[in-house]
């Protein structure tokens, strides 16, 4: 028998309705499910109510419920165990969530047959200069607190000092990322199998003001200039805040996030769904 996370998106109702259904058939095939303790609560199962530290532990497969943010919510409770991850797409875009809700059953019963192909995506290590860690699998921004002004930035490469930039923000993201806020600042869409890293500026005051497409092998540090801070956010959460002279240091981590592919479409034909390119 297997043990199964399932995170659950806590703003749809058509989510915790199907969780509820797929827990109850799980549970009777005599499966372990595990839940996060808020969608534990939602779904008023607190029995199976699980700590983020401990959710992974002798783990088979995560299971999200929701769209990318749910997915990125569940790569980063149990990815540096290696759990691979099946998405389930009640989102929009759904770069990430290849399966739609009708087909989840199915779809955990074709993992479990071990009828399935894992994708493995490069993650970011992130380290402010305090101490503080998190992991990212689409970007780490370091971005202007107060509206109206720049923020200034200086980037080193591999311990070179490479450029500085007055901006917005710049951006350092995986080829997964390369979709989501790189994308919208003008960067590059890379396959999210590839390795490599990607720093984008967002609305830069200078002339040089294109995305670096770098080795995976590559560490970026960018450092605060002057007195205006810049907050920084990974996936979304905020890491902190950084003062002049503040830094932070952003690499490949060590495990890969896994992600469940199941014959769904492809990266193209996502690109092409999501931007309306059938139609051209």
């Amino acid at each position: 028998m297997a043990a199964i996370a399932l995170f659950v998106h806590a703003d749809r109702p058509e989510a915790h309705k199907l969780a509820a259904g797929l827990i109850h058939r799980l549970e009777g095939d005599g499966h372990e499910i595990r839940l996060p303790p808020e969608c534990a609560t939602a779904l008023d199962r607190a029995g199976l109510a699980c700590l983020d530290d401990r959710i992974g532990e002798h783990l088979d497969l995560a299971v999200s419920l929701g769209g990318d943010g749910s997915m990125l919510r569940a790569v980063t409770a149990v990815a540096d165990g290696g759990v691979p991850v099946l998405g389930v797409n009640y989102g929009s875009l759904g770069y990430l969530t290849g399966v739609e809700p009708e087909a989840a059953l199915g779809a955990i019963g074709q993992f479990l047959a071990g009828d399935y192909v894992v994708e493995e995506r490069i993650r970011l290590s992130c380290r402010l200069d305090d101490g503080t860690e998190a992991s990212a699998l689409n970007e780490a921004i370091v971005e202007k607190v107060d509206s109206g002004r720049t923020v200034n930035l200086a980037v080193r490469i591999d311990g070179e000092f490479f450029t500085s930039y007055a901006a917005d923000g710049l951006i350092a993201a995986t080829p997964t990322g390369s979709t989501a806020y790189s994308l919208s600042a003008g960067g590059p869409i890379l396959a999210p199998t590839m390795h490599a890293l990607i720093l984008t500026p967002v609305a830069p005051h200078t002339l040089f003001d294109r995305s670096l497409v770098l080795l995976p092998s590559s560490e970026l540090v960018v450092e605060v200039l002057g007195d205006r801070p810049a907050a920084v956010a990974v996936d979304g959460r905020s890491l902190g805040e950084l003062g002049e002279g503040g830094s932070l240091a952003v690499s490949v981590a060590d495990r890969p996030a896994r992600l469940v592919a199941l014959g769904q479409r492809g990266f193209h034909q996502a690109l092409k769904s999501s931007f309306g390119l059938s139609d051209r």
